[in-house]
């Protein structure tokens, strides 16, 4: 599709006007795992190669899915980083996870192109529905989380024949709000009653927590405070940040990305 007028009814025929002429600005588009993506050039117009569209890691055919979209009052950045808080947990969905329950916890994290990962580990004490799956499917459980710019975080869970993967996605719509898109895609616990409903409902509950706190967040953020960073739970922050810049230092000078993340690191907090 070239974006080319073909026919224009209200013009009589014979009139001299070639409607060729006429058209829209097109741009590169792929379906995959029920989204469409729109590819659109860097600032020096550098449209080839293509980058592949985005996919989710599934290990098998999916079974059973599920999207939800919201929208968030906050900046794009502070979205993002709402993606990549590894601590929020007790304070934002304490019915999930209370602060009773908090205790230490030590991840391991490395790059990936345009991104980190943090690496295949089992869940922690305080998860406990995690932990019933390794009973029904003999584990043992796992989950991998992925950071890619310029907005999301993939997730893979497995334990023995099921699996689960899902998309978390901030993208700006204005300078204080942003949609968050989530997709999760399965296979298992397919004999639960109302199995989606229930998934879908739990998470549009904990998506509706993380809103109402970057709605309070915001209040602040309007005053543009100086952001502090502490510690290791902090970490993620800091390397998306430096992320980022390197991307857009990457595509002014036309030089390889100088990652921020060099090597392994094992990073360690209380939630």
């Amino acid at each position: 599709m070239k974006g080319r007028c073909r026919h224009i009814p209200a013009i009589p025929e014979g009139t001299p006007l070639q409607t060729d002429k006429v058209g829209v600005t097109t741009y590169p588009a792929e379906e995959t795992d029920g989204m469409i993506w729109l590819y659109f050039a860097d600032e020096r117009g550098n449209m080839v190669p293509l980058p592949p569209a985005p996919r989710l890691p599934f290990p098998s055919e999916p079974r059973q899915s599920f999207h939800i979209s919201l929208t968030y009052t906050c900046t794009p950045d502070d979205g993002i980083i709402g993606l990549i808080d590894p601590v929020h947990g007790p304070y934002v969905h304490s019915w999930w996870r209370s602060d009773a329950r908090m205790h230490e916890k030590t991840k391991t994290f490395e790059p990936i192109p345009n991104g980190f990962r943090m690496v295949a580990h089992q869940p922690a004490k305080n998860s406990g529905p995690f932990h019933w799956l390794q009973r029904v499917y003999g584990g043992p459980l796992t989950t991998t989380i992925d950071f890619l710019l310029p907005n999301q975080r993939v997730e893979l869970m497995q334990c023995g024949n099921f699996w689960l993967a899902n998309r978390l996605m901030a993208t700006p719509v204005s300078d204080m709000e942003c949609r968050i898109d989530f997709s999760a895609w399965w296979r298992g616990l397919h004999w639960i009653p109302f199995g989606n409903f229930i998934f879908r409902s739990l998470t549009r509950m904990f998506l509706g927590q993380d809103e109402r706190a970057m709605k309070h967040l915001a209040v602040g953020l309007r005053h543009k405070p100086s952001s502090m960073f502490l510690g290791d739970a902090d970490m993620p922050a800091k390397w998306y940040y430096k992320l980022k810049a390197a991307y857009l230092a990457s595509v002014q000078t036309g030089q390889p990305l100088d990652h921020p993340l060099k090597e392994r690191v094992t990073l360690r907090w209380r939630s």
